[in-house]
């Protein structure tokens, strides 16, 4: 399989701040590649160079085959993090005039292909409107829909569910679905690490600048044995803080009502749950497995001086959720 993007030794600064550095990445074609890490840790910065809308200091970068996305540019479809269309423009129009810069053909095609796309997300009645008109929601998805109207072989996706409600989300995780089985190679950068995880087949973690793990996500589900339980006692009034004791048994937590018990290095996850069976009364005993939070912080921890809670907190302050809820299944 060829690749759509190749990147070799790419840094890019911006004064004395390091924002990418040192990038190597190939992104094979018809793949689904999440880029992950938290805000600033140069997700965005190496789009728009792969973009071209900025430059970088030194390496080199090949989109579709060509030294510049320029060259590609009828082929690419692109959601930047800053959402924008034509204001003052209606809806249709804008749309016929974002087909046409990438080469579609004006005319009746064009309008019904409009027409289409409209119908299947709900705005076929707005077509006539300013775009200024509408929510920040239907902009969004109408800005969508001038990415993938010209059938894109690479769709560049940055942040695309920020500010969607979770029909909408849905709506749009099922397109973006849609043209990776088109056959479209499709880049999908966020801070919010289970949507790459529902939606990607590869994913890229990016912190500080630098690549942390480049793999498909089969490939770290296997290397990331699970090492945790959630237990939950039959009697919820129950003390378990007796689990301490149980051979194998590291530290304990709380997540939503349930124990989390962290098994120790060496200790089989079976022997473990067969001890705390045996010496406490459970309504649920089950292996946690990691979320890639869980593992992009275990990645992080090992290449900075921060501690596993600093990192968490970047997360979280990204995104305003707790992501350990969602787990790699």
């Amino acid at each position: 399989m060829s690749d759509a993007i190749i990147i070799e030794g790419v840094t890019k600064t911006f004064g004395e701040k390091t924002a990418v550095d040192g990038l190597d990445l190939r992104v094979g074609q018809g793949a689904m590649y999440g880029f992950i890490g938290p805000n600033g840790a140069g997700k965005t910065t190496t789009i728009r160079m792969v973009m071209s809308i900025i430059f970088p200091d030194s390496g080199r970068l090949s989109v579709l085959g060509k030294a510049s996305a320029v060259e590609s540019k009828d082929r690419i479809g692109y959601l930047p993090e800053e959402r924008g269309v034509y204001r003052k423009m209606r809806v249709g129009s804008f749309l016929s005039y974002m087909g046409r810069l990438k080469g579609l053909d004006g005319g009746a095609a064009l309008n019904k292909r409009i027409h289409d796309w409209l119908e299947r997300v709900g705005l076929e009645a707005e077509i006539k409107k300013k775009c200024e008109e509408l929510s920040k929601g239907m902009q969004q998805k109408v800005q969508f829909i001038s990415c993938v109207l010209h059938e894109p072989e690479l769709l560049i996706l940055d942040e695309p569910f920020s500010g969607l409600d979770p029909v909408n989300m849905r709506l749009m995780r099922d397109l973006f679905m849609e043209q990776h089985e088109r056959g479209a190679t499709i880049i999908f950068s966020t801070h919010v690490m289970h949507q790459a995880e529902q939606l990607c087949d590869h994913i890229v973690m990016i912190d500080h600048g630098q690549k942390m793990l480049d793999d498909s996500l089969d490939a770290i589900r296997d290397r990331y044995t699970p090492r945790e339980l959630l237990v939950e006692a039959r009697d919820s009034g129950h003390d378990l803080s007796v689990l301490r004791s149980i051979e194998g048994v590291g530290d304990i937590s709380s997540l939503n009502g349930a124990t989390v018990v962290a098994i120790r290095n060496g200790d089989d996850p079976s022997d473990v749950i067969a001890r705390i069976a045996s010496s406490v009364a459970v309504r649920r005993i089950e292996i946690k497995r990691p979320t890639l939070e869980d593992v992009f912080v275990d990645v992080a921890v090992g290449g900075s001086e921060r501690s596993a809670a600093e990192i968490r907190e970047e997360l979280r302050g990204a995104s305003g959720v707790d992501l350990r809820q969602e787990g790699l299944s």
